[in-house]
C-alpha cells in the first residue's frame, strides 16, 4: 500500500513536451505567473527601474530560453537579486558628473553580465563542466551568497521605517511589521501553492493593511489607462552607452552568485521532472538561454534575468511539467506589463510593504548562502576554508573598495567575489568537487 502511495505521489500530470488543455493551461500558466511576481517587481522596485518593463523583459526572456533549450527546460526567468547592489550603486555614479559614467551605464553593465553567461556556456560546450566547479566551489560562492543578503538588510530596514522625509515613521513601521507577519505566517502554516508564493500574499496583505492606514491614494490607478506603453529605455535612443572599466568590476564579477545559482537549479530541477537536464539539452544551452535572457532585459531597460526557484517549487507540487505552462505565463507578464493599470498599481505600493517582505527576503538568501555551506559539508575546522569564507563576509559587507583615479573601482560584493575566487585557488589543500556525480547522489 505504502508503495502503491508513493507511485501515485510520483505520477507526471503534464510530460515535458505534453501539451495541456486549454482550462488547465491557463490555470496552471496563473500559478507559474503569481510564483514568480513578487520577486520579479521587488527587484525593480528596490533599483528605481520600470516594474512593468521587468515583466516584459522576463515574459520576453523566458520564451527565448525555453527555445534556445529546444523546449525541454521547464524554468521561469526573473528578475536577479544578486545585482540589486550593483545597480543602485552604479546608478547613483550616473547623477555624479565627476565619476565619468554616463547614464543608462547599469543596463550597460547588465548586458555584459548577460555577455559573460555566454562566454561561460561557450567554454562549457568545449570543455565541459568540471573547471567550473573548481573555480566556484560552495566555500566561495556560499558566502558570496550571503554577502548579497546581509549587504541589502540596512535597506530592507529603511524602507521598513522611514517615510519618504527619510524620517522614522510608526505608521510606516506598523505597516512592514503587519507585511512580514502574513509572509511570515503564509510560508509557515500553509500547504500545496499558498507556501510556494508567501511573497506576493505578503505583498497583497500589506497593500490592503496600507489602504485601512490610509498611506495608498489610489485615485492614479483610476485614471490610468489599461493599455500603456511602458517607459523602455533603449540603447541610442534614450540614452548613449558608454564603456567603462568601472562598470565592469562594479557588475561583472556579481555573475558569479547567479552562475553558480543556474547550476543549482538546473541541478534540482533535473532531479524533479526526472531527467539529466544537465547532459540534454546541455547545461551550455542552459546557460546561453540565460545571457541571451539578460542581454534582451538590458536592451529595453529590464534587470538582469536569473531562472527562478520560486517555480520549480511549483512544479515540484503541480508535477506538471509541461513547458507550455511557462510560454502562457510568459504571454501573461508581457500582456500584464502593458496594462497601464497595473503598472500605476505596482507603482503605488507603499515602501514599507517591499520593505516589510525584503526583511524576510533578503535573510532568506543570506541563510541560502549558509545552507549551501551546510549542505555541501563545507569543514570549517580546515583553515583555508574559515579564511576564504572570512575574508569574502568582511569585504563583502563592510564595503571595501579598490580605486585608482576615477576609472577603475573594484568594490562590496565584486570585490569579494573576485578575491574569494583567487584565495580559493592559491591558498592549498584544495579540494576537487566532481560536478558529473551531483546528479547521481
Amino acid at each position: 500500500m505504502k508503495n502503491n502511495s508513493t507511485m501515485e505521489e510520483k505520477k507526471v500530470v503534464l510530460g515535458i513536451n505534453e501539451k495541456p488543455k486549454p482550462a488547465q493551461w491557463l490555470l496552471l500558466s496563473i500559478q507559474h505567473l503569481f510564483a514568480m511576481f513578487g520577486a520579479t517587481v521587488l527587484v525593480p522596485a528596490l533599483t528605481g527601474m520600470s516594474p512593468a518593463v521587468a515583466l516584459i523583459s522576463s515574459g520576453i526572456g523566458t520564451l527565448v530560453f525555453i527555445a534556445i533549450t529546444k523546449g525541454k527546460v521547464p524554468s521561469y526567468l526573473g528578475s536577479s537579486f544578486a545585482f540589486i547592489n550593483p545597480i543602485i550603486a552604479v546608478k547613483a555614479l550616473e547623477l555624479d558628473p565627476s565619476s565619468g559614467v554616463g547614464v543608462g551605464s547599469f543596463l550597460v553593465g547588465s548586458f555584459l553580465v548577460g555577455v559573460t553567461y555566454s562566454v561561460v556556456a561557450l567554454i562549457i560546450s568545449r570543455a565541459g563542466t568540471n573547471w567550473l566547479m573548481k573555480l566556484l566551489p560552495p566555500v566561495v560562492v556560499g558566502p558570496v551568497i550571503m554577502v548579497i543578503g546581509l549587504g541589502l538588510s540596512a535597506t530592507a530596514v529603511n524602507m521598513s521605517t522611514n517615510n519618504p522625509a527619510g524620517e522614522y515613521d510608526l505608521t510606516y513601521v506598523l505597516i512592514g511589521l503587519v507585511t512580514l507577519t502574513i509572509t511570515i505566517l503564509t510560508a509557515i502554516f500553509t500547504r500545496g501553492f499558498l507556501s510556494v508564493i508567501p511573497v506576493l500574499v505578503g505583498i497583497v496583505g500589506g497593500y490592503i493593511f496600507s489602504i485601512i492606514m490610509g498611506v495608498v491614494d489610489l485615485q492614479p490607478v483610476i485614471a490610468a489607462n489599461w493599455i500603456e506603453l511602458p517607459p523602455f529605455q533603449i540603447p541610442f535612443v534614450d540614452y548613449t552607452p558608454s564603456f567603462t572599466w568601472r562598470i565592469v568590476l562594479m557588475m561583472v564579477p556579481v555573475a558569479i552568485v547567479p552562475i553558480a545559482e543556474h547550476i543549482g537549479h538546473q541541478l534540482v530541477l533535473s532531479k524533479v521532472v526526472g531527467k539529466d537536464l544537465i547532459k540534454d539539452p546541455g547545461l551550455d544551452r542552459s546557460m546561453l538561454g540565460d545571457g541571451v535572457a539578460t542581454m534582451i532585459a538590458s536592451a529595453i531597460g529590464g534587470p538582469p534575468s536569473t531562472t527562478y526557484g520560486e517555480n520549480i517549487g511549483v512544479l515540484a507540487i503541480t508535477r506538471a511539467f509541461s513547458v507550455y505552462l511557462f510560454v502562457g505565463a510568459a504571454v501573461f507578464a508581457i500582456l500584464f506589463g502593458f496594462c497601464g493599470k497595473i503598472a500605476v498599481l505596482l507603482a503605488t505600493i507603499p515602501t514599507p510593504v517591499m520593505g516589510g517582505v525584503s526583511i524576510l527576503l533578503f535573510g532568506i538568501i543570506a541563510s541560502s548562502g549558509l545552507r549551501m555551506l551546510v549542505e555541501n559539508k563545507v569543514d570549517f575546522s580546515r583553515k583555508r576554508n574559515l579564511i576564504i569564507a572570512s575574508v569574502i563576509l568582511v569585504i563583502g559587507i563592510g564595503g571595501a573598495a579598490i580605486h585608482i583615479g576615477k576609472m577603475f573601482s573594484l568594490e562590496g560584493m565584486a570585490l569579494a567575489s573576485i578575491i574569494g575566487v583567487v584565495l580559493n585557488q592559491v591558498l592549498p589543500g584544495k579540494q576537487v568537487v566532481d560536478f558529473d556525480e551531483m546528479f547521481k547522489e
